[in-house]
């Protein structure tokens, strides 16, 4: 048993060498422009190239590096700033070290230091999975895929397709602020929702808010979902709560966040219902 042992484990030792070799004779007989594919860059994209920032003259791998470094707590405030990514003119290439004008395939070696290539925006990306395309609206690179997204022009940037006749149109919708993080939104690389009420706002950040039971907009207040099924609790919960004898007769204004609609009602230590639109998103105006 120990020959049969021997003799099966020496070929399969062979062959493992002999694909070692054969995977290593593959690298080096790859057309240039393929050398290096999806093996250099930084945790945002696999690219062969860095970039020189025009802003500070520093080499980084990506405008994000860049703009992490350059706007951490360590560094003076006076001092931290974004990269104007339209400006970059220089790039390194990973695999040779050529510095050079931005353009897809490096001068010296002929590698391809990115098969998505942006020219408008120097971007460069080897993972072509995000299904990259450049938005002239925006103005800037978009991930998911051209056809699954329109520009509007009143909110200033894309959407997807399933919200063309549907969502709530506010100028300048992307061009702020998370609400919840304060990342601002048109050039975040994190999924952004709009609101019922047409408010923008990191998905996660919503995810967040719903953790705490926090459903209005931050904004403007409206809720950000379908509130019915809470409504009717809060009705079941005034019902079996009366009032003590000195509010029995106590009105209030009371102003709808959802609807925006004034109401004078009974005066209620749970909640105040809006006479309108029936939602319990209400504030107390006056007595």
């Amino acid at each position: 048993m120990g020959e049969v042992a021997v003799m099966h484990s020496e070929p399969l030792q062979f062959e493992c060498n002999d694909m070692k070799l054969i995977k290593e004779k593959d690298v080096y007989n790859l057309p240039l422009p393929e050398r290096g594919y999806m093996e250099y860059g930084c945790q945002h994209y696999r690219r062969r190239c860095r970039i020189r920032a025009p802003c500070c003259n520093e080499i980084f791998d990506c405008r994000h590096c860049h703009n992490e470094a350059k706007n951490s707590i360590n560094i003076d405030q006076k001092h931290r700033h974004d990269i104007p990514r339209h400006q970059v003119k220089q790039v390194i290439c990973s695999l040779c070290g050529t510095e050079q004008e931005v353009q897809q395939n490096c001068t010296n070696c002929g590698v391809c230091m990115g098969k998505y290539f942006c020219e408008t925006c120097k971007l460069f990306d080897d993972d072509v999975s995000k299904q990259q395309y450049h938005c002239s609206g925006c103005g800037i690179c978009r991930t998911g895929g051209c056809e699954n997204f329109f520009h509007c022009y009143k909110c200033g940037c894309c959407y997807s397709t399933l919200l063309k006749n549907s969502h709530p149109c506010v100028e300048g919708a992307m061009h702020h602020d998370c609400p919840v993080c304060f990342e601002y939104l048109f050039e975040s690389v994190t999924d952004v929702t709009v609101l019922l009420c047409g408010h923008t706002i990191h998905k996660s950040c919503l995810n967040e808010m719903r953790e705490h039971f926090q459903y209005a907009c931050p904004l403007c207040s409206k809720s950000v979902c379908d509130m019915s099924k809470v409504w009717e609790k809060i009705d079941l919960e005034i019902a079996a709560t009366p009032m003590p004898e000195p509010y029995l007769n106590k009105m209030v204004w009371i102003l709808c966040n959802d609807c925006g609609e004034n109401s004078h009602v009974q005066f209620h230590l749970v909640a105040q219902k809006c006479l309108n639109c029936k939602s319990y998103n209400t504030r107390q105006t006056r007595g």
